[in-house]
């Protein structure tokens, strides 16, 4: 089997014949990661398309340099995204952009981005035709300052501003909501017409022991939305596998996403979430993308507990609807190349 194959069989549910790697759910220079000369297409079975910006907001990326890890504006690479909204991080006099909106009217006059159909970006199915030819899986994640949904309406609204709106001001958070859903749907249509096998959608809901709203909530606001960012997507490409990403817990609305269309949750981190348990009550109906390390485990693990742990995922999961990753990013600088080595060692071993 190629790698392409193997991941399209495991997010089906089945089982390829061993279990494919991924060191991502996002695009990530891997070949920057790896010592020189230690990088090969092989290791893995999927990467990630980089969806190309503008000359605006590569601009904006670089001016955005300066504040990188500051929570409220996001990476320098999500807030490039962002630069048809206003939101300059380097003026951060006012606070998020709609923070001191009052009313609906006022979130009405914001120069919102226009949406349309998906857009033809060359470059981008030029890079999913690559990754077909070298035999791997490509996918895409949309252009978003942190989530397509929750986090990006947070950034903009401000945190509590926005889990206030969702409880007392639930017109406004619709109204917002909307808005970023039209330009999800519109980036799912783009990465599908590109021909991407796998559509990553991805929302911090989740936190350490529960989610940061209430799941009738998250009913209410975001599952609609997100069945319609699906829904357009496999509306170009029928044959579209989706991934859904959160940090921590959010193991109450894994039922939901598996009926919208969900083909696999990422990232399971060990700590928050109980992937045997997932395993025996959903089975194949959803993939599980990830279950590998704690937070510090790639950082300070000995490359003999990760081969360890590789193992265990795979006896105890299966190698059904499994796709063997990093629970947590690998691109820190404190991680050593050879726990990254002995992940993938491992996944061949056992997988």
């Amino acid at each position: 089997m190629t790698g392409r194959e193997r991941v399209r069989v495991a997010l089906d549910g089945g089982e390829p014949d061993r279990v494919p790697l991924a060191l991502a759910f996002y695009h990530l220079d891997l070949g920057a990661l790896a010592p020189p000369g230690r990088w090969r297409d092989d290791l893995v079975d999927v990467l990630f398309v980089d969806f190309p910006v503008s000359a605006e907001e590569e601009e904006l990326r670089r001016r955005a340099l300066p504040y990188a890890g500051n929570a409220r504006i996001g990476s320098p690479s999500q807030v490039a995204r962002y630069a048809s909204w206003g939101y300059r991080p380097d003026d951060l006099v006012d606070g998020n952009p709609l923070e001191r909106a009052t009313s609906l009217a006022d979130l009405e006059r914001f120069p919102f981005p226009s949406t349309g159909g998906p857009r033809v970006l060359d470059g981008l199915a030029a890079q999913v035709a690559d990754l077909h030819r070298r035999g791997l899986a490509a996918g895409g994640n949309l252009p978003h300052l942190g989530g397509e949904l929750f986090e990006a309406a947070w950034r903009l609204r401000g945190l509590e501003a926005f889990l206030t709106d969702l409880v007392r001001r639930p017109e406004m958070a619709h109204f917002l909501l909307d808005r970023l859903a039209d330009l999800a749907r519109r980036n799912a249509e783009t990465l599908a017409l590109a021909g991407v096998d796998v559509l990553a959608l991805d929302d911090d809901v989740g936190m350490p022991g529960g989610m940061m709203m209430g799941p009738a909530t998250w009913r209410t606001f975001f599952r609609p939305r997100l069945a319609g960012i699906i829904d357009a997507a496999r509306a170009v490409k029928p044959d579209i596998r989706v991934i859904y990403h959160s940090d921590g817990w959010f193991e109450s609305i894994v039922g939901d996403l598996v009926e919208i269309g969900v083909s696999a949750i990422n990232p399971l981190q060990p700590e928050h979430m109980d992937a045997v348990r997932i395993r025996r009550r959903y089975g194949s109906r959803v993939a599980l993308w990830g279950t590998v390390g704690r937070q510090t485990t790639f950082s300070f693990a000995r490359p003999d507990d990760i081969r360890a742990e590789v193992r265990e995922r795979v006896a105890t999961l299966g190698r059904s609807g499994l796709v063997l990753c990093p629970a947590y990013d690998i691109d820190e600088p404190d991680i050593p190349w050879s726990n990254v080595e002995a992940f993938l060692e491992a996944g061949r071993a056992f997988g």
